[in-house]
């Protein structure tokens, strides 16, 4: 099985589970020790996909934000099973299961999952991004041609993020400069930079399994995803996609 064709089959077997439990009356929520929530969904997905990587690549390592690492690997899975579960568990459809395949450290492929949207984003190196819509129509994603600050649309996500960060004092002067902008949240805003509906996303409180799955769809799509700080590594937290036209503007205004 293809690296891209097992993910979407990851993906599948994650909607299923997800969606059963999407309000559900007795979905079991706790406090992580971060005091992020997190629900009995988000485990079962994890397991499961950890379980469908081990019967079909035993070789192969995860890396979930539920359980964990395991051993270092030439080859990595990074999962994060519900992005967005505040959203999930209040019954909002901006959730999505975010699953990234890097290889020698390189991110090679990923899928991004929305099942409650009806939307899925997938990518592998060099055969470009694309996305399927509620009608199921398969489309090729491409950034924006915008390439002008003034004509931009950005997502910040949270302010209240940017406000533990330091730099709420940025998104309120760039909202001047810009054409509009917006609080998308979550993955969301980086699909849809990457499908050229905005020009740029950038959240300054994220994790590894927060930002794998999002990289190679926006580069594939034609878009620049670098840490607000120097380029991603494992320790990037505060990250900013754009469609490369107004990549480094962007990174003088919240830099």
């Amino acid at each position: 099985m293809e690296d891209l064709e097992l993910a979407q089959l990851l993906a599948d077997a994650a909607d299923e589970i997800s969606l059963a439990r999407f309000r559900s009356q007795d979905l079991r929520i706790e406090k992580k020790p971060d005091r992020t929530p997190v629900t009995d969904a988000d485990q079962r997905v994890e397991e499961r996909i950890r379980e469908l990587i081990a019967e079909h690549l035993p070789g192969d390592s995860v890396i979930g934000e539920e359980f964990g690492a395991g051993e270092a690997a030439a080859r990595e899975w990074i999962i994060d099973p519900i992005d967005g579960t505040a959203n999930f568990l209040r019954g909002l459809p901006i959730w999505a299961t975010l699953i990234a395949l890097r290889v020698n450290g390189e991110l090679v492929a990923s899928v991004v999952s929305a099942p409650a949207l009806g939307r899925r984003w997938w990518a592998e190196a060099g055969e470009g991004a694309w996305t399927k819509d509620v009608d199921s129509a398969i489309r090729r994603c491409r950034v924006s041609g915008v390439a002008t600050l003034e004509d931009s649309y950005f997502s910040y996500n949270s302010i209240g993020q940017w406000q533990q960060f330091g730099r709420e004092d940025r998104i309120a002067q760039l909202a001047k400069k810009v054409w509009r902008i917006r609080a998308f949240g979550d993955f969301l805003s980086y699909m849809y930079v990457a499908e050229g509906l905005i020009e740029a996303a950038s959240e300054p409180d994220l994790k590894l399994y927060d930002i794998a799955a999002l990289v190679p769809i926006v580069r594939e799509a034609g878009g620049r995803f670098t840490g607000l700080d120097g380029e991603l590594d494992d320790s990037t937290s505060a990250v900013l996609a754009t469609n490369s036209l107004l990549h480094d503007q962007y990174l003088k205004e919240l830099s």
